[in-house]
């Protein structure tokens, strides 16, 4: 006999608050009983059977979700998030954690503390992808040089700015690739600009790991087109993952010629899956919910991003 559907509730309507209205429509094993948002078409977005309210403390402390989902300003989620953990409810919050370190180690802490489950969707982490990456950089020796880009023309954002906003994707891949946390963080705003949308920059980021590795990342919302790649440079090879269209992940032979054999191919595309990375992370959101774990380590991995931003962050002058 199937178990019923885990009961989700979802905090927050906004532009990827929809998007996960839409992911959980298409996953097995969960539905959306609740959704807590000031959206005027927020009833007609979540359907039939979902309880509405514009309080989100009605949807946490209701008793009758198994997990709930934050998907709100980033400014708001220390406080959703610390009142889910307290009320012992298995939490999944967009990226960042927080925009303030003394807040992400305070809530892992009390996450630690209470043994509650709380994942935070740093998106690429989840993609086919990123992770195919991975498993091949196993095979390719030591990791020496990491390059990164992520943007597009906009969101021009007024409750966050470029590097809040873009920045939590490359600092969590890179962070998640060398496995280690920066012993130096910098920034430098490459471009900013006033647009009829709203303010846009562009930002350099240089971290720096104790064996001298560096990761140099460029974000901004003035990019005319979308922009999002990692390049990891190891010992004559090059993987290469991109999310542009095309292929996803490419593994390039970067040898002299003295050194490069007639068998091995200039690049190469690798097959990968090619799931929705939201639907990968609703679905080991459920997972986590249903088989419980005292695993904090993407939490931990989350709380390290928000320092690593909050020292490039004060690099700018901000």
């Amino acid at each position: 006999m199937a178990s019923p559907p885990l009961r989700l509730g979802l905090v927050g309507a906004g532009r990827w608050g929809r998007n996960y209205i839409r992911t959980i429509a298409n996953v097995e094993g969960v539905t959306l009983a609740r959704l807590a948002s000031r959206a005027p078409d927020a009833a007609a977005l979540a359907g039939d059977g979902c309880v509405v309210s514009a309080d989100w403390t009605e949807s946490i402390f209701a008793g009758d979700l198994d997990g709930v989902i934050v998907a709100t300003p980033p400014a708001t989620h220390a406080d959703i998030v610390r009142a889910a953990i307290e009320a012992g409810l298995p939490t999944l919050v967009e990226k960042p954690l927080t925009t303030s370190r003394a807040d992400a180690e305070a809530l892992l802490a009390l996450a630690e503390d209470r043994g509650v489950p709380v994942m935070v969707d740093h998106t690429y982490l989840f993609h086919p992808g990123f992770r195919a990456m991975k498993r091949e950089a196993v095979d390719l020796g030591e990791l020496q040089a990491l390059r990164t880009a992520g943007g597009t023309w906009g969101p021009f954002r007024g409750d966050v700015d470029v590097l809040w906003d873009w920045g939590p994707h490359d600092v969590a891949m890179c962070l998640d690739l060398v496995g280690d946390r920066p012993v130096k963080a910098e920034a430098w705003s490459k471009d900013r600009q006033t647009t009829p949308d709203g303010p846009g920059e562009v930002i350099a980021l240089r971290l720096t790991f104790n064996d001298g590795l560096a990761a140099d990342i460029h974000i901004g919302n003035l990019m005319e087109h979308r922009t999002r790649f990692v390049a990891a440079n190891f010992n004559g090879h090059e993987l290469i993952f991109s999310d542009e269209g095309g292929d996803v992940l490419t593994r390039a032979v970067r040898l002299d010629n003295a050194q490069r054999t007639t068998e091995e191919e200039p690049s190469r595309a690798i097959p990968v899956d090619d799931a929705p990375p939201l639907t990968v992370v609703v679905q080991e959101f459920a997972e986590a919910i249903r088989h419980p774990s005292r695993d904090l380590s993407g939490l931990r991995l989350a709380v390290d991003v928000v320092s690593v931003l909050e020292q490039c962050e004060a690099a700018l002058g901000r």
